[in-house]
């Protein structure tokens, strides 16, 4: 019986929604101009606010940093590369910032997370604004990857960057009624070639922060900034490959190329006017969300079209670099030992003590 109602579910729901949504779509469009009229004249003034900006030395966390000083608020600015920052503030002072405070910590490390947080409140005596931009991409295809070892590191940065600042923020945002702005990406629900990792942090990024968006509820602010290709997160810093070495290397590069798509100045002019109106979701460029509906209702054609374009893009870098590597001599081979062990007493347990591995 479930069967038989959830056959005729899958053929009448679909349609059925798409038949709603689109006599639906011209009322949701004028309450969503209506709230974003509200929402602009009541917007939050920054002026002696206090915003905490994770990954501040690098493009995206730089422009932000300068939005915020334009609206005259109060910055703590935290990157590993503390030399950078100091000009950052330099400049964050000329554009209009109240006290720039500068903290060397590491994301990635609960510890210094927690401190960068206990010495902003110390200071300030309040937190209103705590904006991840940590972020690295990688440019890679998931097979080229012969050493495994920046995979942990890559979750790390991309998840846990943004989890770890969270955790220790969030007392003192529920204090302030404050907000947590999130950098995320397009590719958390698009994913791209090359991206395979940082596409899969980005998507548990969004995930982690959607329910968070539900346990907080009214007391703290979740905005979520996805941006598309803007010369970002690559720009902030990414892992390459480097050639002619017998083993496969990984260093962290910048560049100042600007991508398609638009740029940074512009995602990070909007993200802030975004998180100063309330708003829930910030899109750079707003016409990328309609991959989305393409992704729930349409996935083959979205797969298709990908296809097509990868494939009459030319000879990319993905197939030059391949044919530059040589072809392993064989697979590797299998372990000697099983990958999960037990100990006998573990497995004269009873059945009803062992835990089911999923």
């Amino acid at each position: 019986m479930d069967q038989v109602l959830n056959a005729v579910m899958d053929l009448v729901v679909p349609p059925a929604s798409m038949v709603m949504l689109a006599f639906a779509w011209p009322t949701l469009s004028l309450l969503r101009g209506v709230e974003w009229v509200i929402k602009t004249l009541t917007k939050e003034d920054m002026l002696g606010k206090v915003v905490v900006i994770t990954g501040a030395s690098s493009a995206i966390g730089e422009q932000i940093a300068y939005e915020y000083a334009r609206r005259n608020a109060n910055l703590v600015l935290v990157a590993r590369r503390e030399h950078r920052l100091f000009v950052i503030r330099d400049n964050a002072r000329l554009l209009g910032a109240g006290q720039v405070l500068v903290i060397a910590a590491d994301v990635v490390k609960e510890d210094d997370c927690r401190r960068l947080v206990s010495d902003t409140v110390s200071y300030f005596g309040q937190l209103n604004h705590l904006v991840n931009t940590v972020s690295l991409g990688h440019d890679f295809n998931f097979e080229e990857a012969g050493d495994t070892a920046a995979f942990p590191h890559l979750m790390d940065i991309n998840f846990w960057g943004n989890v770890y600042p969270t955790y220790a923020a969030l007392p003192y945002l529920r204090r302030s009624h404050g907000r947590v702005v999130v950098n995320a990406s397009v590719e958390s629900w698009l994913p791209m070639p090359r991206m395979s990792l940082y596409s899969a942090a980005k998507a548990a990024v969004l995930d982690f922060y959607e329910t968070l968006r539900y346990e907080v509820k009214d007391d703290v602010g979740v905005t979520v900034a996805t941006h598309g290709w803007i010369g970002g997160d690559a720009s902030g810093g990414k892992f390459t490959l480097e050639e002619g070495l017998a083993e496969m290397q990984w260093k962290e590069e910048r560049e100042a190329a600007t991508l398609t798509g638009g740029n940074v100045e512009a995602y990070a002019r909007v993200l802030v006017a975004g998180a100063c109106r309330g708003d829930a979701y910030v899109k750079q460029p707003s016409w990328s969300e309609v991959f989305l509906v393409f992704r729930v209702f349409a996935p083959d054609v979205l797969a298709w079209t990908f296809r097509l374009l990868l494939s009459t893009a030319g000879p990319s870098t993905a197939t030059t670099t391949t044919a530059r590597r040589p072809p392993p001599a064989a697979l590797p081979a299998p372990p000697v030992r099983p990958l999960l062990e037990y100990t006998v007493a573990a497995a004269r347990r009873p059945a009803a003590q062992l835990q089911k591995l999923e």
